[in-house]
């Protein structure tokens, strides 16, 4: 097996939680390179919870995740930083600094992780708004953004460190239909630009059917996944009545 054959996460046992509260025991689950791979379920079975243990925030009550091939959970502190690192997070309502602009939410990265010269910060910045369609607003403070260009003004600094792996939590929420359909389009041309491989935790999924190569979906009640893979297949072949309902109501919502 390859690199590029080898899973990018795998997730092995996992129990997670808070306090003492387990929200998701035993899951299993891998995600491919290159795959769109969204995480689903109703709202309040822990699909936040999960994207804080995948990258690194939480620490599991029990299990594994791997990331490329190595532990996130134990690895030491420096090399724990190195994997975080590796990967880029988008954030409900983008999370820019809202004292620094636009150029300069991105370009702390650059300035912090690398050894570029100014002009080649500047060069790549302009050049991680271009993909994703803000040219020109280097200057412009988060405050004078629709929310839908927060969103993509914090997914060009989520890229700034050119990740193979992005995560994004909540991307479509707070979105008009227009600005959500072009936020779909931006995923899915950097995918086919970059090869990258995304995970997307969300409970607004209109889009689902257009971007994901596969979902999981957790059930609160049974506390683990109780379906996996591709929407269609499981909209029109899933035998568990709650997951064709969910999938059904997204479809009517499509149509």
């Amino acid at each position: 097996m390859n690199n590029l054959d080898k899973p990018v996460i795998e997730v092995k046992d996992l129990s997670i939680g808070y306090g003492s509260r387990v929200v998701m025991q035993n899951l299993n689950f891998s995600v491919k390179n290159g795959e769109i791979f969204i995480i689903l379920g109703g709202s309040g079975c822990g699909k936040s919870t999960l994207l804080k243990h995948l990258i690194g925030l939480y620490p599991p009550f029990k299990g594994d995740i791997l990331i490329h091939g190595e532990s996130i959970v134990h690895a030491e502190n420096g090399r724990k930083r190195e994997i975080m690192r590796s990967f880029g997070v988008t954030y409900q309502g983008g999370a820019l600094f809202g004292s620094l602009t636009v150029g300069e939410n991105i370009s702390l990265l650059l300035e912090e992780y690398t050894e570029m010269s100014k002009d080649e910060i500047n060069k790549t910045v302009t050049e991680k708004l271009r993909l994703v369609n803000l040219d020109g607003f280097q200057d412009y403070m988060p405050a004078e953004l629709s929310g839908g260009m927060k969103k993509r003004a914090g997914l060009a600094r989520a890229m700034a460190l050119n990740p193979r792996l992005l995560f994004f939590d909540e991307p479509s929420a707070g979105l008009d239909p227009i600005s959500s359909a072009e936020l779909d389009r931006l995923i899915l041309n950097l995918r086919k630009e970059f090869g990258t491989t995304m995970v997307i935790v969300t409970h607004e999924l209109d889009s689902i059917f257009s971007i994901a190569d596969r979902v999981i979906m957790l059930d609160k009640e049974k506390k683990g996944i109780t379906a996996e893979g591709d929407p269609r297949d499981l909209l029109n072949n899933s035998n568990n009545k709650w997951v064709k309902d969910f999938l059904s109501r997204l479809s009517l919502k499509r149509d």
